[in-house]
């Protein structure tokens, strides 16, 4: 594991996570989405896959209900014969609607995000990340996060899709402190070693576990893997 993988992983609260890689046959493109939560009501949800669609839901709606079900709740990523569209928020879907707009994986995200801000949950200002890979080979990673001054920042992250290697993005830099600090810099560069998408994302999970056990944040992890010119279904784990 490098050294920055192991930083971000072993970090006490990253929050949610992107990270968008090759498989190490370099047969199939590789999407994980993560969640943590510090809340009862963040804590009370999962993930469950409809159709073409990775969904966050709840698993106790009265907890839920506690916080801002708006930015709880949503679709979390789309894969369809255009293009791969994930993100930790609604905006998924609008990213879904600009694939095959593009062959450009940056262009789409770029599109499609131009109209989103940080989220609303102060003190936190939460950043939105989200990820697109195309059938062109194209991919790429975005955040939007609040500037100091209260202005909006956006930057995009274009990658190439190399056997055994991913890219992973944060929504917070992994500090557990109040408020939270956003992610900094580029999407860190990870290993992606297992065989197939269950272990990947058991591989993940068992990654953020904390050093303390009293501490874990971790909520549920999914890997979808997928290749546009494979004829079988994507799967996700």
């Amino acid at each position: 594991m490098a050294a920055n993988q192991k930083k971000m992983f072993s970090s006490e609260y990253p929050g949610r996570i992107i990270i968008i890689g090759r498989d190490p046959s370099d047969r199939f493109n590789v999407i994980v989405y993560a969640i943590t939560g510090r809340s009862p009501s963040s804590q009370a949800r999962k993930l469950e896959m409809e159709g073409d669609s990775l969904w966050i839901k709840p698993t106790n709606r009265e907890t839920i209900q506690k916080g801002n079900v708006d930015l709880l709740v949503y679709p979390a990523l789309f894969a369809v014969e255009q293009g791969i569209a994930v993100s930790n928020g609604k905006q998924t879907v609008d990213i879904m609607a600009s694939l095959g707009h593009s062959r450009n994986a940056s262009e789409v995200l770029a599109f499609s995000l131009q109209k989103w801000e940080y989220e609303p949950d102060r003190p936190n200002y939460t950043p939105r990340i989200s990820g697109c890979v195309l059938p062109s080979g194209s991919a790429a990673l975005h955040i939007v996060k609040r500037e100091a001054a209260g202005s909006v920042e956006r930057h995009l992250f274009e990658f190439p899709l190399t056997k055994g290697k991913g890219r992973m993005i944060s929504t917070y830099s992994g500090i557990n402190t109040d408020p939270l600090p956003s992610f900094q810099g580029v999407p860190l560069k990870v290993d992606i070693n297992a065989p197939d998408g269950r272990q990947i994302a058991e591989d993940v999970y068992h990654a953020l576990s904390p050093e303390q056990p009293e501490k874990d944040f971790r909520v549920s992890v999914a890997c979808l893997t997928a290749a546009f010119d494979h004829d079988g279904p994507h799967e996700v784990a």
